[in-house]
């Protein structure tokens, strides 16, 4: 009896980027596994319509990075919404995750402030290797120009 496969679903058009950074504005970026040189913050999808985004983000900082907000010393008051949200058209390799004919995703930008040295630990089906950088540099090295231009903005809402 041949084995049947079931199909994804379809990643939905609407995500979150978290810029997770130190009170030194530090910057944590994660190299994608999937494109190996392409250096990002963490982001994720919703993964139902209706999943609030706080939520998204406090599942996709700890699938990504391991780390927990709401524990060792990462309190929810750490995650701000900067209330910029970004409209982009997905990039081709990636557009078969998403329904046919969805070609632009809308990304809710969010802060986490941790504590230096805090312990990373990605999820190596997703991502190659980690560094903190200074804000700057962190936003020089991201391949999405709405990565970097959100990380440009760090300094207006980690007071």
């Amino acid at each position: 009896m041949p084995r049947t496969v079931t199909a994804r679903p379809y990643k939905i058009p609407e995500s979150v980027l978290v810029v997770i950074h130190t009170p030194a504005r530090q910057v944590l970026l994660i190299e994608r596994a999937d494109k190996p040189g392409y250096w990002q913050s963490v982001t994720g999808s919703l993964d139902t319509p209706d999943e609030p985004l706080v939520q998204t983000c406090i599942r996709e900082v700890a699938e990504e990075t391991g780390i927990v907000i709401g524990a060792g010393g990462v309190m929810l008051d750490n995650l701000r919404d900067w209330h910029l949200v970004n409209v982009y058209e997905i990039y081709p390799v990636w557009r078969h995750r998403y329904a046919p004919g969805v070609t632009h995703n809308t990304e809710h930008v969010f802060g986490l402030t941790v504590p230096a040295g805090i312990a990373v630990q990605l999820n190596p089906r997703e991502h190659l290797q980690h560094v903190w950088l200074p804000w700057r540099e962190a936003a020089d090295r991201c391949f999405s120009p709405s990565n970097a231009e959100a990380i440009l903005h760090l300094p207006r809402h980690d007071t």
